[in-house]
């Protein structure tokens, strides 16, 4: 018998019954904190998986499989051309409108299939930094030297983590390198645009279903969100045509996938979550009953789902738990802390918004509005900017996730270096303005 791995057993058992012995259920702070992770729960599942992290996942299987493993490391590997590697890596989040959880199936995407680990890291960070619309809005709301030094700092940190990253593993790097020399060239089974075509609808349609309300009524922005669901139908219809012409499904099978969706958009025209979740389900009966790459595209999209569903779904119960919801409720931490702790621009209040935005779990642009609300409160502009680099990259069901991907020792180095960046950024800023 193992008795090292038996008492390694045993402490944990014996840590468990601790925990549950002493849970102080009858505090009502503790029942709110409970109540807050379910809500939060509840908030993520309606707001944020159906639109955000299954166009992600589906996205993640086109890469995985209609992307050759030869291309990413042609463009993304060890051994590719480091400045646009970290260049396009760099400023992909202006493109992908997304969160630090939707990234996710990305970021794992390529790196399975042997992106280096500076691009990926750097790529891994920029996609949710830099999203082109809370930039905007950042600039709107909080000021043109946030918005300016977010976009500055965002581009900075994931090139500057990505080659930190990759020089601390330079060994581990350079024994990638050398199996990848001796990789086949790509063999294209299909046009690249075709490919890029069918890659550009999933990325489209992501986009447009979360376009969020602009705070003004009127405007380019406004007029977009207002006419956001006919885009993205629009862009369903492009993506039922790329599955005829480019997946080679029949269109009769297509078409009649298509009608409940038409059906569901006439008759639910309050709530388009019916029809996307129609045309959710359709896709998915589509690809997986199609032998081939539509089969192999639906397996990886699932096998994505599995791995990082079930991490996150815990890491949104304890972020609720300690953090409470974005509906206003309070977790088991207390907001005047962490308000208290974050005003002026020492670097214990930058280094505290840093650590507290690493773990704050933030969906697209609603990094934005409760800033806004912390500075109402005394915030200062240093810690602001520090939360800002740090909270949309990052969030404790994303740390989960990556740990799963990259390992332990990757992941702390991973978020120490993004939160010792974004103290000392955040205090720079604010002795500065």
């Amino acid at each position: 018998m193992n008795w090292k791995k038996e008492y390694r057993n045993l402490f944990w058992i014996a840590a468990v019954f601790i925990i549950i012995y002493f849970l102080p259920v009858e505090k009502t702070v503790f029942k709110q904190a409970v109540y807050e992770s379910l809500a939060l729960a509840r908030w993520y599942a309606r707001e944020h998986v159906l639109l955000c992290l299954i166009p992600a996942f589906f996205i993640a299987g086109v890469i995985s499989v209609f992307v050759s493993q030869a291309s990413v490391i042609k463009y993304f590997g060890a051994n590719a051309k480091k400045w646009p590697a970290y260049l396009v890596a760099s400023v992909s989040g202006t493109i992908l409108a997304v969160c630090s959880c939707t990234i996710l199936p990305l970021f794992s995407s390529i790196h399975k299939r042997g992106a280096g680990l500076g691009p990926a890291i750097a790529f891994l960070y920029s996609g949710p930094a830099i999203n082109i619309l809370a930039i905007i809005l950042t600039a709107r709301i909080l000021g043109a030297r946030l918005g300016i030094a977010r976009v500055v700092g965002a581009v900075v940190f994931s090139i500057v983590i990505g080659l930190i990253m990759h020089f601390i593993y330079i060994k581990e790097e350079k024994q990638k390198a050398d199996a990848q020399l001796i990789m086949p060239e790509p063999e294209e089974t299909r046009p690249l645009w075709q490919t890029a075509f069918h890659f550009f609808i999933l990325v489209a349609i992501l986009v447009f279903a979360n376009w969020g309300a602009p705070k003004e009524s009127t405007g380019l922005w406004h007029a977009v969100w207002s006419a956001k669901w006919w885009i993205t139908g629009g862009f369903g219809v492009l993506f039922g045509l790329s599955l005829i012409m480019i997946l080679k499904i029949r269109w009769q099978h297509v078409l009649i996938a298509g009608i409940p969706v038409v059906l569901a958009a006439v008759f639910f025209t309050g709530n388009p979550l019916i029809p996307f979740s129609a045309a959710v389900l359709g896709t998915s009966v589509l690809i997986s009953r199609k032998e081939g790459e539509p089969q192999e595209w639906m397996a990886s999209t699932w096998e994505f789902a599995k791995q990082i569903l079930p991490l996150l779904a815990a890491g949104v119960l304890i972020a609720g738990f300690l953090l409470g919801s974005p509906e206003g409720g309070q977790g088991i931490i207390p907001p005047r802390w962490i308000t208290g702790l974050v005003g002026g621009n020492s670097v214990f209040s930058n280094f505290f918004a840093s650590i507290a935005g690493a773990f704050m779990y933030f969906a697209t642009l609603t990094e934005v509005p409760i800033l806004q609300g912390l500075i109402d409160n005394g915030m200062g502009k240093g810690p602001a900017l520090a939360l800002l680099l740090a909270g949309p990259a990052l969030s404790l069901p994303n740390m989960l996730v990556i740990r799963s991907v990259i390992g332990t020792q990757k992941t702390v180095v991973f978020v120490s270096l993004v939160v010792v960046m974004a103290t000392f950024s955040g205090f720079i800023f604010g002795t500065l303005f």
